[in-house]
């Protein structure tokens, strides 16, 4: 026995004899999880053999980074949980993720192969270096005729080529190995850059009045974990219902895989904080504008508000889903009592601890819906497919991306946001070719004139909107005249034949029914005065 093993196992007597506690190592199987928009509630059984008195025992398979406040056990046949400890688990040989260790074992692999390639290639070349050394021959010396030395010649001549042959194949190899090896080099290091969580261990002390087996629960918070609702909607046809199929993209990086676990989608959020705000007093103060720089130029914060932005939102991206006429219903049900609502399903569900999207069918549902077409041609000048829904608000959706399928079609992709939703909701399906859209000024009627200090310029723009379909179709046109603020410019002799004016926005709307192959012919017009010598944005 080597000095180290003999220093450890007396290191571990020491400190079994002053705590007097068995310790054993337990695996603890994770069952269900919970998961919420952010995190996850993990939860796992374990059944160990307990000896009376106190005892100690080491699960493993639990999930790293815990929240320890989060963490409930509990025991049954009247054991008593005394206390427990987590900790990380960062032993050398579970700091790679399940898929760069996939990488690691590639690149081992290649370069056993690239090694004896390499080794190949060298014995080759050594064999060309003999021939080239020894091609010199003195005839007269080496007793040699004519025919015997032509022979040899054509000899050495083929066994050289073969060699160079062979030389040049192990090259195109090792070269090839080389690009293949680089490019799983620079693999693996993304894959060790995306933050792989270990997995940790919990070491709980039990104590019990007699030896006993018990059942053991714990459960416990993880925040590398979470969910984000994807919707594919599907239209067979602009006379049927809206085939709504709601999923969730699942994904967890806690140190541990989730094999064959009982999933439940919560739409609820630990990390936001369970206590209610309290309202502080306001005291008004003088507000002196503090100068910061803004891209090299100095500006007052006030004017940040005017500035240009981009508006995003913050949603995973989503690939199209295929659509299957069996649908999850019957294996989801959905829970509306508590403050949230949750998705329970009882098909168990495979999610490996990579931080990878995972695709969780929820349910589907068929909505009836009227069809419309919707066009702003001074902002875009295509017609947009749109269907009118009622009764979503029993679908318990969430604001989320689309992926629209139409007449068999992917369309592209959409959003739904119910938070600014009232009784009807507006799907848009997407842009439809065979609604042309045109708008364009009229020449003849455009006008400026001078009168006294002012300035009238007259507008007029003519909209056509042709239906190239074989059936009628609606469709409301948008567009606006301007509003203004301001005393000196004049908005007069507005034109909007058949459309309605909404005086507060400016909007000008018009609903109308097309035959197949109708056209219709549509006039916005108005006129602005406005003071010589100066600019107005028209």
């Amino acid at each position: 026995m080597s000095i180290r093993n003999f220093i450890a196992i007396g290191c571990a007597l020491c400190l079994y004899s002053l705590t007097g506690i068995a310790q054993t190592k337990q695996r603890a199987d994770i069952e269900s999880a919970t998961v919420f928009l952010n995190g996850a509630e993990l939860f796992s059984k374990a059944k160990v053999n307990l000896p009376a008195g106190e005892s100690e025992v080491l699960f493993t398979n639990i999930a790293g980074n815990v929240n320890q406040q989060s963490l409930n056990i509990g025991a049954g046949s009247g054991v008593v949980v005394q206390s427990a400890t987590f900790q990380n688990n960062f032993l050398r040989e579970e700091d790679l993720s399940p898929r760069a260790k996939e990488i690691k074992d590639s690149i081992e692999h290649l370069e056993k192969g690239r090694s004896g390639t390499a080794n190949d290639l060298e014995a080759v070349n050594e064999q060309v270096a003999v021939i080239r050394q020894n091609r010199q021959v003195n005839g007269a010396n080496t007793g040699l005729s004519t025919t015997e030395l032509v022979k040899m010649l054509d000899l050495v001549k083929a066994r050289l080529a073969n060699l160079l042959d062979e030389s040049a194949a192990l090259n195109v190899t090792l070269k090839k190995t080389d690009e293949r090896l680089a490019k799983l080099r620079q693999q693996l290091q993304e894959e060790q850059q995306r933050g792989f969580q270990p997995g940790g261990q919990l070491l709980v002390k039990f104590y019990s009045t007699k030896a006993t087996a018990s059942n053991i629960t714990i459960s416990y918070v993880v925040p590398n974990a979470g969910w984000t609702p994807s919707y594919d909607l599907r239209v067979d046809e602009l006379s049927g219902p809206v085939k709504l199929y709601y999923k969730a993209h699942v994904y967890q990086n806690s140190g541990v895989a989730w094999d064959k676990v009982k999933l439940s989608l919560s739409t609820g959020n630990p990390n936001e904080g369970a206590e209610a705000p309290v309202l502080n007093p306001w005291y008004l103060q003088f507000y002196m504008p503090r100068p910061i720089e803004y891209r090299n130029k100095s500006v007052l914060s006030e004017d940040i508000e005017e500035m240009p932005t981009r508006n995003t939102l913050s949603i995973a991206s989503t690939s199209a889903g295929a659509y299957q006429e069996t649908t999850m219903d019957q294996y989801v049900q959905t829970d509306n009592s508590g403050i949230n609502t949750v998705f329970d399903i009882d098909l168990p569900y495979t999610i490996p601890s990579d931080g990878q999207q995972h695709n969780v069918a929820i349910k589907s549902a068929e909505l009836p819906a009227t069809y419309r077409y919707y066009a702003v041609p001074k902002l875009d000048r295509d017609a947009f497919l749109q269907a009118q829904i009622t009764g979503w608000e029993d679908l318990d959706l969430l604001p989320a991306q689309t992926n629209i399928f139409c007449e068999g079609t992917y369309v592209g992709q959409g959003y739904i946001d119910v938070r600014n939703v009232k009784d009807t909701m507006n799907l848009s399906l997407g842009r439809d070719k065979k609604i042309v859209v045109r708008r364009e000024r009229d020449k003849e009627l455009r006008s400026v004139k001078t009168i006294g200090t002012n300035v009238r310029e007259a507008f007029v723009y003519k909209i056509s909107v042709r239906n190239t379909r074989n059936k009628p179709v609606d469709i409301v046109v948008m567009d606006q005249i301007p509003i203004s603020n301001d005393k000196d410019i004049e908005v007069s002799d507005r034109d909007y034949k058949g459309g309605d004016y909404n005086e507060t926005t400016g909007a000008v709307t018009w609903k109308a029914q097309l035959k197949p192959n109708e056209t219709r012919e549509l006039v916005l017009g108005y006129s602005v005065k406005y003071p010589k010598g100066k600019q107005v944005n028209l």
